[in-house]
């Protein structure tokens, strides 16, 4: 049974990973994310895990939803990773940036909300040396995360023990920039397992920075409503999530923005 009600219906298995559309629901077969195509960001580039390590669907919409997505540029993904660990860090995704969208001219900002399991999204400034500011967001079912236009991220399974399930609002011109954390061998922080959780080990390829973790918080800045679905922010408030795709209209409060 799922934890949290996401507002539409999809559903998942584990073993293998899959998800499924219930009725008036359309999406495409999961893509799948294998152990290889992740290894240069990981501290441990030759380690064992689960593989794949996790599946994802992307352009998830109730078909009645369908028109309302292209209109405002937006796309919404589901993602289900596989319990376990990749060597000493959690299950997790390699990092990126987004690419510049063409009608916007930004690199979109995204919204996270975890379904099932327990989820950490890692965040820095900048690809580049100096990462800058660096957070670790940890989130439980029904919890929302935001990051930034421009921000490396990527996210972290919180328990070997269980599999991640999570649902995100993206832009729809989408693409992802992997050369520059690749280049670094990772983003500026790595994930390590430890009892009681997860502890943080500096990559050395990136000039010295520090990391602030904290938990979840809310967002009424965004008019993200707490214990809400994600996805039924659509509907209830298409200027909820439409600045995913439109960020400049928030742009006085990216400069200083703290997920």
């Amino acid at each position: 049974m799922q934890p949290f009600d996401p507002g539409i219906d999809v559903r998942f298995g584990w073993n293998p990973i899959t998800i499924h559309y219930g009725p008036g629901v359309i999406g495409p077969e999961p893509e799948f994310r294998r152990l290889k195509d992740i290894r240069s960001s990981l501290r441990d580039p030759h380690c064992d895990g689960p593989d794949p390590v996790y599946g994802i669907a992307m352009d998830v919409c109730e078909e009645a939803h369908r028109a309302e997505l292209l209109e405002h540029h937006l796309l919404f993904g589901v993602v289900v990773y596989a319990a376990g660990r990749l060597g000493p860090e959690p299950v997790r995704s390699q990092g990126h940036v987004h690419k510049i969208a063409a009608h916007s001219g930004w690199s979109a900002p995204e919204i996270f909300e975890i379904w099932s399991g327990q989820g950490t999204i890692y965040m820095q400034e900048s690809a580049a040396d100096d990462p800058g500011r660096c957070f670790a967001i940890e989130a439980l079912p029904g919890d929302k995360v935001v990051v930034p236009p421009g921000w490396a991220h990527a996210v972290i399974s919180g328990d070997p023990e269980q599999p991640l399930v999570f649902g995100a609002w993206c832009e729809r011109d989408y693409g992802f920039a992997y050369d520059a954390v690749r280049a670094h061998g990772g983003l500026a922080w790595f994930p390590e397992l430890a009892t009681g959780g997860i502890e943080w080990r500096a990559n050395p390829r990136y000039m010295s920075s520090e990391i602030i973790v904290r938990r979840a918080r809310s967002y009424p800045e965004l008019r993200l409503r707490d214990s809400f679905p994600l996805y039924r922010h659509l509907k209830e408030d298409s200027e909820s999530v439409e600045w995913v795709a439109f960020p400049g209209r928030q742009e006085g409060l990216w400069r200083k923005f703290e997920p």
